[in-house]
């Protein structure tokens, strides 16, 4: 008697892995709607700081694709500490400190960095 295997469509285990990351965006887009709407929420401060370390967090393991988990992580806490903080003195120093500006110059290079990423691999795959 011979038995039939079926591949999974997808790879096991990695059900988990893509349900933390939604809720983790879930999170950083909560975390800055309640911080940029002033909402009472007791949640407000822990979902802005969240989104403070997670969104630079994402932008820096995205671009560290090829490294080791380990090291990737460790990588990426330790860059969106430094952009937060190099945001936090730019703005201090040039006396311009708000919450509102933080977190929206914390999003805008976020983003600028997303957009780079993607500007760079779609160039990258045109030369090959």
């Amino acid at each position: 008697m011979q038995t039939i295997r079926i591949k999974a469509d997808r790879p096991q285990g990695r059900d988990a892995l893509y349900l933390l990351a939604g809720a983790g965006a879930v999170a950083a887009g909560a975390g800055l709607v309640l911080a940029l709407t002033h909402t009472g929420s007791p949640l407000r401060g822990p979902l802005t700081l969240f989104f403070l370390l997670a969104a630079p967090g994402a932008a820096f393991a995205t671009a560290l694709r090829g490294l080791d988990p380990g090291v990737r992580i460790l990588v990426s806490a330790a860059g969106a500490v430094c952009v937060v903080m190099l945001i936090a003195q730019g703005m201090l120093a040039t006396h311009r400190w708000s919450v509102d500006g933080g977190v929206i110059a914390v999003g805008a290079l976020t983003a600028l960095a997303f957009l780079l990423q993607l500007a760079f691999r779609k160039g990258r795959h045109k030369l090959h």
